[in-house]
């Protein structure tokens, strides 16, 4: 029978998680048809000879070329279907989860892209929800909560109800496959970070929306494969990128200036991955060269 839903994986030294999200696929799915395909990232663990024991999905070995480049590859990978379930390999989904997603994508007309309601591992709302980025949003007054501050949306009544949302983190994504297709897939210029903003900002430059549903559930444990400074480096710089990209450069320097500031501040208080990330925003050389962004201050 035609698949409905093509699910992607992609696993860098994931051994400790990945065996739990497969294993919550089939009563996640329900009776939905389904593939699942994990691209490994070159991992050092266990994860491909953990994989290579499973007959429950298709497993594509490659070099470490960032998350889109995975997932891109992945969905190449994979048999046609109507939607793309785009998944972290330290997440785990609710039964019922993925057919209530793809129930939203095809109820609600110009939805391209999915969101469930996430939990943290010991059980707390997750909130996975995010405002654009904006000046205002660049970071130091989101304790003030207000919405033109603040980019993360902490408001627990706005995960209560089906709404759209400006993008969501993409641990758990539905994504209707022409939108997929249309946007050429993920920019994989991003390495890692920011790749699930500029979709599903590019979507909704081109007609469609992002909306959460609280109706489907998922945990995400975040970190899976590992958070240093060379990570927070690329998600710092990326920031900055997709605001330049977006913006244009008549705001991005001062753009650039605050986040140069509020990595100082976290510096200050005993930060010390902010220190890497610090230096590297202000000496090219010493960015991570995964990037492409080496060259100049201001990174494109």
């Amino acid at each position: 029978m035609p698949l409905e839903v093509a699910a992607v994986v992609v696993t860098y030294n994931s051994a400790g998680h990945i065996a739990a999200l497969l294993d919550s696929l089939p009563d996640a799915f329900g009776d939905l048809a389904y593939s699942v395909v994990v691209v490994d990232n070159g991992s050092t663990d266990d994860t491909v000879q953990l994989l290579s024991t499973r007959s429950d999905c298709h497993v594509v070995r490659s070099t470490n070329e960032g998350y889109a480049a995975g997932i891109n590859r992945a969905v190449l990978a994979s048999p046609d279907a109507a939607a793309i379930l785009i998944l972290n390999p330290d997440a785990t989904l609710d039964p019922d989860a993925v057919p209530r997603m793809l129930e939203v994508l095809r109820r609600r007309p110009g939805a391209g892209i999915v969101a469930p309601r996430v939990r943290e591992e010991d059980g707390r709302l997750s909130p996975t929800l995010r405002r654009g980025p904006t000046l205002g949003r660049v970071g130091g007054l989101s304790f003030t909560g207000l919405p033109v501050f603040t980019e993360r949306i902490e408001i627990p009544g706005e995960y209560d109800t089906e709404h759209e949302v400006d993008w969501a983190v993409g641990a758990i994504l539905l994504v209707d496959r022409p939108c997929f297709d249309a946007l050429h897939g993920l920019d994989e210029s991003y390495f890692l970070y920011s790749e699930e903003t500029d979709f599903s900002l590019r979507a909704r430059d081109a007609g469609w929306a992002t909306v959460y549903t609280p109706r489907a559930g998922a945990m995400h444990v975040g970190g899976g494969s590992g958070e240093n400074a060379t990570t927070h480096t690329m998600q710092m710089l990326n920031r900055v990128r997709i605001y330049r990209r977006r913006a244009g450069e008549r705001w991005v320097w001062l753009y650039f200036g605050m986040i140069v500031l509020v990595e100082l501040r976290r510096a200050l208080l005993g930060s010390r991955k902010s220190w890497t990330t610090l230096r590297a925003l202000l000496r090219p050389p010493l960015r991570p060269p995964q990037l492409g962004a080496s060259t100049a201050l201001l990174p494109r």
